[in-house]
C-alpha cells in the first residue's frame, strides 16, 4: 500500500499526518509553539521553530504510523497564508517573520494605496493593501530594519520555507502567492507592474508552480531525519484555507465552505476570476489548476467564544472540568436555553478589529442591547450567533456578486457542535452539511501530494473519491425569518460604533 503525508504549519503548531492512498488516515502528531507579540499589535514566530517542530512531527507521523520509508510516496505541505520570511545570500532567516495576524502595518498600506492606487491594485493583484497581507510587511522593514532590508535574498512564505529546508529548492505555488499582494491573480504570475511601482526587486520572489506540482525532493539529511526515503518527492501545497477546501471537497461550482476556526473564513469556488468591485472579500488563486476563489475572512470567529469562556464563561468552564466535559459543549448546552435572537442581545464580534466587510483595524467588540432580563444564556447565545452574523456577512456578499451555492459545508468548530451546525443553517438560509474528512489542511495538502505523485488523476478524481457527506442539517423556515431580522439589526451597529471605535483608539 502506498502513503502520503499532509503536513499543516499553523499559528499555534505545525501537525503532519500520514494517509493511505485510500484516504484513511494512519497516524497524526502535533507540535505546539508559542507567539511573540514584543509590542501591541506584533504578531512573530522565529522561522526555524516551524522547521523544528514541522521535522518533529512528521517524523513522529511517520513513526506512529508504521509504515515502510519507501511506501511513502509523496509529502504535501500547507501553511498560514501572507506571514513573511526574510533570508539573506546564504539562505539565512534575518529576522522573526511578521505572522498574517500583526496590525503594525497601517501607515504601509496606505502608502500602498496612495502610490498604487485602488483601481490599480484591482486590476494587478485583485485586492486591497490589508495590514495581515506581505507587501506591506516588506515596506516595514524598509523603513523600520533598513539594515535587514538591505541584506534580503529571498522572500518565502512559512511552508515554503520549511519545503526549502527538506529539499533545498526555492518556491512557491499558487495559492500562497496570491496573498502576497504582489501576485497576478488573474494570470498566476507575480505582479511585475506593483512591484516596479514600489521599487522592490522581482529577484527576491521563487518561481512559481501549480499546487499539486512536485517542486522539490527529500535530501539525504533530511530524508534520515524523518526517517524517509532520500528523493521522496515533495509538492507544491498550498495556503491552509485552499488545503482546507481541498480536503472537504470544495472544488466545483456551487460548494461554498465555513470554516469557523479561530478566525472565520467564508470560501466559495468560482471557475473564473471574480473581483469585488468593492473588494471587501478577496480573491486569490485555488489549489485547483486554473481554478479561483473568493473568501471572506473575520478575524475573531471561534476566538471570540474562546474568550467569552475565559472571562464570562469561567462557570461553564469549571463545570466541564468537573464533569469531563468540553466546556464548548457546555456553553452550547447553556445558550440552548435563551431563544432565537438572544431577546434583544447582540454581541458584534471584532475582538481583534475586523477584515470582512470592514477593512478596519479600529473595530471592537460589543454587547448592545443588555437589559435586566438577561442572564448567562443569553449572553452565551448572543455570542454564537454574532459569530455567525459575521460569517453572513460574507455570504451575502456571494450573493451580490451573484456567486451560486448549492451547500454550505461547515468544517472547524462550527461543524462539530450540533446546535451550531443548526445556528448556521437558520442564519445563512442554506443547507449546511459536514463531510468525512476532519483533519482540515493537512488532509488536503495530502490531497495535493497523491495527485503529485500519481496516485490520481487530478485533485477532482481525488477528492471525489475520497470525500463524502456525514451529516446534513437544513434550515428551518420560521428560524430563518426570525434571524433575517436580527441580522439587519446586526449590520446596523457597526457603522452606528464607526466613529466611537476610532475615537477610544485615539486615546490608547
Amino acid at each position: 500500500m502506498s502513503y502520503v503525508i499532509g503536513c499543516d504549519v499553523g499559528t499555534s503548531g505545525t501537525k503532519a499526518i500520514v494517509v493511505s492512498e485510500s484516504g484513511k488516515l494512519f497516524s497524526k502528531v502535533m507540535v505546539e509553539y508559542p507567539l511573540s507579540t514584543p509590542h501591541p499589535g506584533w504578531a512573530e514566530q522565529h522561522p526555524d521553530t516551524w522547521v523544528k517542530a514541522a521535522f518533529e512531527a512528521i517524523a513522529g507521523a511517520v513513526r506512529k504510523a508504521g509504515v515502510k520509508a519507501g511506501d511513502v510516496r509523496a509529502l504535501g505541505f500547507s501553511g498560514q497564508m501572507h506571514s513573511s520570511v526574510f533570508l539573506d545570500k546564504n539562505g539565512k532567516v534575518l529576522r522573526p517573520a511578521l505572522l498574517w495576524c500583526d496590525t503594525r502595518t497601517h501607515q504601509e498600506c496606505l502608502e500602498i494605496t496612495r502610490k498604487v492606487g485602488e483601481s490599480h491594485l484591482r486590476q494587478w493583484v485583485s485586492n486591497p493593501a490589508l495590514e495581515g497581507f506581505t507587501l506591506p510587511k516588506i515596506l516595514w522593514v524598509k523603513k523600520h530594519e533598513p539594515k535587514i532590508y538591505n541584506q534580503i535574498a529571498q522572500v518565502l512564505m512559512p511552508k515554503d520555507y520549511i519545503r526549502y529546508k527538506l529539499t533545498g529548492v526555492l518556491g512557491t505555488e499558487v495559492s500562497d502567492a496570491a496573498g502576497t499582494l504582489y501576485f497576478d491573480v488573474k494570470n498566476r504570475r507575480w505582479s511585475k507592474e506593483i512591484l516596479a511601482k514600489l521599487g522592490i526587486p522581482l529577484k527576491w520572489f521563487p518561481q512559481v508552480v501549480e499546487s499539486q506540482q512536485v517542486c522539490g525532493h527529500l535530501t539525504p539529511g533530511a530524508a534520515k531525519a524523518l526517517g524517509l526515503k532520500a528523493g521522496t518527492p515533495v509538492v507544491g501545497g498550498g495556503a491552509d484555507n485552499t488545503c482546507g477546501a481541498v480536503g472537504n471537497g470544495i472544488i466545483k461550482t456551487g460548494d461554498v465552505m465555513a470554516s469557523l476556526g479561530t478566525s472565520g473564513v467564508f470560501f466559495a469556488h468560482t471557475d473564473q476570476v471574480k473581483v469585488d468591485p468593492l473588494m471587501r472579500v478577496h480573491t486569490f488563486c485555488h489549489s485547483v489548476p486554473k481554478k479561483w476563489y473568493l473568501m471572506g475572512v473575520m478575524l475573531s470567529a471561534g476566538f471570540s467564544l474562546r474568550w467569552y469562556r475565559d472571562t464570562l464563561g469561567l462557570t461553564e468552564k469549571e463545570l466541564g472540568k468537573k464533569t469531563g466535559k468540553d466546556p464548548y459543549d457546555v456553553l452550547s448546552n447553556l445558550a440552548k436555553k435563551a431563544g432565537e435572537g438572544s431577546e434583544g442581545l447582540l454581541f458584534l464580534p471584532y475582538l481583534m478589529g475586523e477584515r470582512t466587510p470592514h477593512k478596519d483595524s479600529n473595530a471592537r467588540a460589543a454587547f448592545i442591547g443588555a437589559s435586566a432580563r438577561h442572564c448567562r444564556a443569553h449572553f452565551a447565545r448572543s455570542v454564537f450567533e454574532g459569530i455567525t452574523f459575521g460569517m453572513r456577512d460574507s455570504l451575502e456578499i456571494f450573493r451580490v456578486l451573484k456567486v451560486p451555492i448549492r451547500r454550505v459545508v461547515a468544517t472547524g468548530g462550527g461543524a462539530v457542535n450540533p446546535f451550531w451546525r443548526q445556528l448556521q443553517a437558520d442564519i445563512y438560509g442554506e443547507e449546511v452539511v459536514t463531510v468525512n474528512s476532519q483533519e482540515g489542511p493537512a488532509y488536503g495538502s495530502a490531497i495535493l501530494a497523491m495527485v503529485g505523485s500519481g496516485l490520481y488523476r487530478s485533485v477532482s478524481s481525488a477528492c471525489s473519491k475520497l470525500i463524502k457527506v456525514v451529516t446534513r442539517t437544513a434550515p428551518r423556515k420560521k428560524s430563518v425569518q426570525v434571524y433575517n431580522g436580527w441580522y439587519q439589526e446586526y449590520k446596523n451597529i457597526y457603522p452606528r460604533l464607526k466613529q466611537t471605535f476610532q475615537s477610544i483608539q485615539t486615546r490608547l
